[in-house]
């Protein structure tokens, strides 16, 4: 299977990118793992809510442009579907059972996904209603990926 990651902004923290290199090091061992950093947008400081729509339209064309037509998009969104770690794995394995063999998981810049990114996606995950920093999403998200992928496999995992 291979799983690809489109997410906006780059990692510049030091340790972020340590723990995403963990992360794909070990997820290496269940699939292949591509990460796709596309360009974020500076929102000024109390921009309008139109403003803030263009930029997510932009970002998000970025990111439309980097999934391939016949790619299954899981979107993460707070008002997604907000399944604990045992449910995400089933969810998985039905997925891959299913013939998705290229799952793409989407995770938006810091004023979250345009409509048209929305729209396109084939389901919605939601970790929380809280809000956590793209950089720190992408940390989450591949632990989750990577404790699924133990939970697929009857491996122990840490409850």
């Amino acid at each position: 299977m291979k799983i690809t990651i489109v997410a906006v902004g780059k990692i510049k923290e030091k340790f972020f990118q340590d723990a995403i290199g963990e992360y794909a090091k070990r997820l290496s061992r269940y699939c292949r793992l591509e990460i796709v950093q596309t360009a974020d947008e500076k929102t000024p400081e109390g921009a309008s809510a139109a403003l803030e729509e263009q930029i997510k339209d932009r970002e998000g064309e970025r990111i439309l442009s980097a999934i391939k037509e016949d790619s299954f998009v899981i979107a993460l969104a707070i008002d997604g579907k907000a399944p604990d770690s045992v449910e995400l794995a089933k969810q998985i394995e039905k997925w891959q059972v299913g013939g998705r063999d290229h799952l793409v998981f989407v995770i938006g810049g810091s004023l979250g996904l345009s409509k048209r990114v929305l729209d396109r996606a084939d389901y919605r995950l939601s970790f929380s209603k809280m809000t956590f920093p793209h950089q720190l999403m992408r940390v989450i998200l591949l632990e989750q990926i990577y404790r699924s992928f133990r939970i697929i496999h009857g491996e122990p995992y840490h409850k």
